[in-house]
C-alpha cells in the first residue's frame, strides 16, 4: 500500500473533521433556533479566529485554529460548556428572553440532544447511500472452508456448518462472525452451530492473527480460520438505504463498545485507544484508498462523535442532559455549586483522556522509540 503523504493526511483529516462537528453544531443551532433561543457564537475549531462574520441574527460565525471540534455559545451561556452565566437572572425579564437559561426544560434537552442525534443521523444516511450506490455484501454465516491449523479445524467445524449465534448473538451474515471474534484472540466463546438440520452447542477459542501497521506497533486480532460461500452484492433501492444504513450503524456502534469495554476490563491495552493523530492518520489512508472507503470513515467518526457526545460526562452533551434529567426528577435546577464542581471533574477527566490519547498516538507513531534510542 502506498501511504499518503504528510499534506494528503492533514487535508483528509480536517475533510473529514470539519463536515462532522459543522453537522453537530448544526444540530444544535437549528433547534434552538426553532425554541426561540439566541445564538451568540457558532465557532468551528477553537482558539484564535482565522475568520468570522456576524449575520442579520446577530450571530458571530467563525472558523479558529484548531479544527478539533465547535461549541455554539447561546444568550445567557457564560462559556463554550454551555454553563449559565448567574448575572442572566439579574437582567429586566424582556432581555432574559431568547437565552439558553430561560428556554423550558424540554427545549433545553432538545438543543443540547440534537448534535450527537445528527451526527447519528447522518452516519444512517451516509451508509444508506454507500449501499445504494456499491450494493450491500450479503452472504449466509455458512463456512464454505475451514483452514487447515486453525481454531476451527481443532473445534472440529465443518464445511456447510451455519454458525447461528456467538456469545448468545444472532449471526444473521458472516461479516458478523469477525464483528465478534477478531476482538477476542484465544477467549472460550459459546457458540451455536447448525449442521445437517441439528444445532449443536460448542464452545471454541479463536487464534491469534498478529497484524504490524506501519509505525511498528503489533495489534493481536482474533481468528476463527473459516472462508464464507458464496458473497453477492444485493442491489439497495432509495427507500431500502436507511434501513441498511441503520444495521451497519448498530453494527459499528456493537463494535466499538466491545472495543471500549475490553480496555475498561483490562483485556485489551489502553494503548489501543487513539486520538486526533491517530484520527488524521487513518484519515489520510482511507484517503488514499478511494472515496468509498473515505466515506465510510466518515460515517464511522460521525457514530464515535455522537455516542462519545451522549456520555454522562460534564462538560459533553451527556452531562447536561442528565442534570436535566435531574432537574425533572427533583423539580429545580442543580445547585451552582454542584454544578460547577461537576464541571471541573468533567473538564479534568477529559484533559486526562486528551493527554492519555495523545501519548498513545505519539507512542503508536514510534516518537517513544526514536527517543529511546537517541538516550541509548
Amino acid at each position: 500500500m502506498n501511504f499518503p503523504s504528510v499534506l494528503m493526511t492533514i487535508v483528509a483529516f480536517i475533510a473529514v473533521i470539519g463536515p462532522l462537528v459543522f453537522i453537530h453544531e448544526m444540530g444544535h443551532y437549528l433547534v434552538a433556533r426553532w425554541c426561540g433561543v439566541k445564538a451568540e457564537t457558532f465557532s468551528i475549531g477553537f482558539g484564535p479566529e482565522l475568520l468570522g462574520w456576524v449575520d442579520r441574527r446577530g450571530t458571530r460565525w467563525r472558523v479558529a485554529v484548531l479544527p478539533l471540534g465547535g461549541y455554539v455559545r447561546f444568550k445567557g451561556d457564560m462559556n463554550a460548556a454551555s454553563q449559565s452565566d448567574p448575572a442572566w437572572l439579574s437582567l429586566p425579564a424582556a432581555e432574559r428572553m431568547g437565552s439558553f437559561p430561560a428556554a423550558r426544560l424540554w427545549q433545553r434537552a432538545a438543543i443540547v440532544g440534537a448534535g450527537p442525534f445528527v451526527n447519528l443521523v447522518f452516519a444512517v444516511l451516509l451508509l444508506g447511500s454507500l449501499a445504494m450506490v456499491r450494493g450491500e455484501a450479503v452472504s449466509d454465516p455458512v463456512v464454505g472452508r475451514v483452514a487447515e491449523g486453525s481454531a476451527a479445524e481443532a473445534a472440529g467445524l465443518k464445511a456447510g456448518d451455519r454458525i447461528v449465534s456467538i456469545m448468545g448473538r444472532e449471526i444473521d451474515g458472516f461479516q458478523d462472525i469477525a464483528a465478534v471474534v477478531s476482538l477476542r484472540p484465544n477467549e472460550l466463546l459459546p457458540y451455536v452451530i447448525e449442521r445437517d438440520g441439528v444445532r449443536i452447542e460448542k464452545s471454541i477459542a479463536a487464534g491469534t492473527r498478529i497484524e504490524e501497521d506501519r509505525f511498528g506497533n503489533v495489534y493481536r486480532v482474533g481468528q476463527l480460520g473459516v472462508a464464507s460461500g458464496e458473497i453477492r452484492l444485493r442491489p439497495v433501492n432509495l427507500l431500502e438505504a436507511p434501513a441498511v444504513g441503520f444495521r451497519q450503524a448498530v453494527s459499528i456502534t456493537r463494535t466499538a463498545f466491545d472495543g471500549i469495554g475490553q480496555i475498561i476490563t483490562g483485556r485489551r491495552p489502553v494503548s489501543e485507544l487513539g486520538g486526533p493523530l491517530k484520527i488524521a492518520d487513518i484519515s489520510g489512508q482511507a484517503a488514499a484508498m478511494g472515496v468509498a472507503s473515505f466515506f465510510f470513515l466518515m460515517a464511522l467518526i460521525s457514530i464515535n462523535l455522537g455516542f462519545i457526545n451522549l456520555l454522562p460526562i460534564p462538560m459533553l452533551d451527556g452531562g447536561h442532559l442528565l442534570f436535566y434529567a435531574i432537574e425533572a426528577v427533583q423539580r429545580r435546577p442543580v445547585s451552582p455549586a454542584v454544578q460547577e464542581w461537576a464541571y471541573k471533574s468533567g473538564l479534568a477527566l477529559l484533559l486526562t483522556v486528551m493527554v492519555l490519547v495523545t501519548f498513545n498516538d505519539l507512542g503508536s507513531f514510534g516518537l517513544w522509540r526514536s527517543l529511546s534510542g537517541l538516550i541509548g
